[in-house]
């Protein structure tokens, strides 16, 4: 029975505690600074529960809402949101004990006495507006009411000094330090936890009423582009085959056709394009044509300032055309004749 009653006296006297230090943050100040307490009793009694607050309530908000900015609504994975609320959780239990660690550094200096537990009382119930007011991360709709937490930088400027035996004169100056040194906690704390929050696939963004995107393909996408991108620039030293041996591998005749044009290109602008040969069969009002490409060079999108080295045959029943260099200098031979009975 005693186990059994214990409990609620638990939960009862942290609530009180709580409700104390918001609604009458002198008397509870007196009533901390009287306390004969330990570094363990103040978490396990007080920190490790009411931290957790901001934590639990934002990872159930990102699951159930998600995040919504100006008609977009982001819903991380499930892996994604809770690592980042155990990581978000473990950095502010942490957080506490660094900033308690500030304020008994920088007593002296303010003319007031080192306690290394009165420190922690003051870096861990300051923190109660704030870690309540994290209940509104619940629905992210209202999560703009956290702001509400702002409470606690005035429970430190009532605990602070009182605490830490720092004269009036010196409070002030002992407040402001001592929030400047919060802030920056508290913000490397936000930059490590998205840092080390690992990506999932699985996320979703979703867009107006109906349009929603998939952010685990989306990933998987731009994965794929960047192989092909990689692929593309390892040949982009890749020479291409020469027109003359894709011309090879088009007969003279194809299916009863006679072949009447024959045309290939290579290179390009920087030799972008590979090679080509195009044949073009004709039989009676029927008409074929057959191409053979060769991409190997489109890697060449790299080069693309390199100059300009196009090359091009024409051939036909009439006559030929070729688009080459002549004497290093593009140009274009004259169209010659075919032989005629």
């Amino acid at each position: 029975m005693e186990s059994g009653t214990a409990q609620p006296s638990v939960w009862s006297g942290l609530i009180a505690r709580i409700k104390s230090i918001l609604l009458t943050p002198g008397a509870a100040w007196d009533q901390i600074d009287a306390e004969p307490v330990s570094a363990s009793q103040i978490y396990r009694n007080f920190v490790l529960p009411v931290a957790a607050i901001p934590a639990v309530a934002g990872f159930i908000g990102s699951q159930v809402f998600g995040t919504s900015i100006l008609g977009v609504t982001f819903r991380p994975s499930f892996g994604s949101a809770l690592v980042g609320a155990l990581l978000q959780y473990v950095l502010t239990l942490a957080g506490v004990y660094v900033l308690a660690l500030i304020i008994d550094a920088l007593a002296p200096t303010f003319n007031g006495v080192r306690d290394r537990i009165q420190a922690l009382k003051v870096a861990a119930y300051s923190a109660t507006a704030a870690w309540v007011a994290g209940i509104f991360n619940l629905i992210p709709a209202i999560a703009l009411l956290s702001i509400l937490g702002l409470y606690s930088l005035y429970l430190l400027y009532l605990g602070l000094p009182k605490l830490m035996k720092a004269p009036e004169e010196k409070a002030m100056a002992y407040t402001v330090v001592t929030i400047i040194a919060a802030v920056v906690v508290w913000l490397v704390i936000g930059a490590l936890v998205g840092a080390m929050t690992p990506r999932f696939g699985d996320g979703t963004v979703k867009i107006g009423s109906e349009a929603s995107v998939d952010l685990g393909k989306l990933d998987e996408a731009s994965r794929q582009v960047q192989a092909v991108a990689e692929a593309l620039e390892k040949s982009q030293n890749a020479e291409p085959i020469a027109p003359s041996r894709l011309e090879a591998l088009l007969p003279a005749s194809f299916a009863s056709m006679e072949r009447v044009s024959l045309e290939s290109a290579s290179g390009g602008i920087g030799g972008i394009g590979g090679s080509s040969v195009t044949a073009r069969y004709d039989r009676d009002d029927a008409s074929v044509t057959v191409q053979i490409t060769d991409l190997a060079a489109m890697g060449g999108f790299a080069a693309l300032g390199s100059g300009l080295n196009i090359e091009s045959n024409r051939t036909t029943a009439n006559g030929y055309e070729r688009v080459g260099k002549v004497d290093a200098r593009p140009g274009t031979s004259p169209r010659a004749a075919a032989a005629t009975a």
